[in-house]
C-alpha cells in the first residue's frame, strides 16, 4: 500500500487510513468498462446504504469471497441456502434485504446483459459514453444525484433491480468513473 504524500487529494480522503488513500488514489472515479466490476460497485454501493464507503470497503475483500468474486451468473443462482450462508456471515453487512437485493440484482443484471451485450454498453449510454460533470471544489460541493443517476435509477428500477435510488446509483457513477467528481485541485482529475 503506498504512503500517504502531499499530492492534493479530494476533501473526502481520510488521510490517516491509508486503505482509503489506495482506494482513492488507484480506483475511485477511474473509468470501468469491466461488466464483472460494475456488478462488484453496484452491490456494494448498495450494501453502503446508510453506512460509511469506509465500512463497505473494509469488508470488499471478504464480499468478494462470498458473492463468487462478483460473477453475475453465479450469485444469480444463490438460492436460501446462500442467503442464510450470507446471513450469518459477520463479514459482510448482514441485512436480509441487502443480501436479497444483491441476488436479485445479479438476476436483473444478466438479463441487460442479454438485451444489450454487456452491461456496459448499456450503463455508459446515460452519460453519452464519456464521463461527466464540472469538478467540485469543496465538500458542500459534491452532490448527491444528477439528472443522469436519476434517469438510470428509474430504469434499474424500472427492470427490477432493488436498492437502486439515485443516491446509490450516483455513488455508483462516480466509483466507476461515469462522472469525474475528483475535485479540481485533486491529482487525480486530470489522470482518470
Amino acid at each position: 500500500m503506498p504512503t500517504v504524500d502531499d499530492r492534493p487529494r479530494c476533501p473526502w480522503v481520510d488521510l490517516s487510513k491509508p486503505d482509503y488513500v489506495a482506494y482513492h488514489d488507484q480506483e475511485w472515479g477511474v473509468p470501468v468498462h469491466d461488466d464483472r466490476k460494475q456488478f462488484e460497485f453496484l452491490t456494494l454501493e448498495a450494501a453502503q446504504a446508510g453506512l460509511s464507503w469506509y465500512t463497505v470497503l473494509r469488508k470488499r475483500a471478504h464480499y468478494r469471497r462470498v458473492f463468487a468474486d462478483f460473477d453475475p451468473e453465479q450469485v444469480a443462482r444463490f438460492n436460501a441456502e446462500d442467503e442464510a450462508r450470507l446471513l450469518a456471515d459477520p463479514g459482510i453487512i448482514r441485512n436480509k434485504l441487502k443480501v436479497r437485493a444483491a441476488i436479485n440484482n445479479a438476476a436483473r443484471f444478466l438479463e441487460i446483459q442479454a438485451e444489450f451485450g454487456s452491461f456496459d454498453r448499456y450503463i455508459w449510454g446515460f452519460v453519452a459514453n464519456a464521463p461527466t460533470l464540472p469538478p467540485p471544489k469543496t465538500l458542500a460541493d459534491y452532490r448527491a444525484t444528477s439528472p443522469e443517476s436519476d434517469a438510470l435509477s428509474k430504469d434499474l428500477k424500472r427492470r427490477g433491480f432493488k436498492f437502486v435510488g439515485s443516491t446509490i446509483v450516483y455513488a455508483h457513477m462516480q466509483a466507476a468513473g461515469l462522472v469525474n467528481d475528483h475535485s479540481a485541485d485533486c491529482f487525480r482529475r486530470q489522470e482518470t
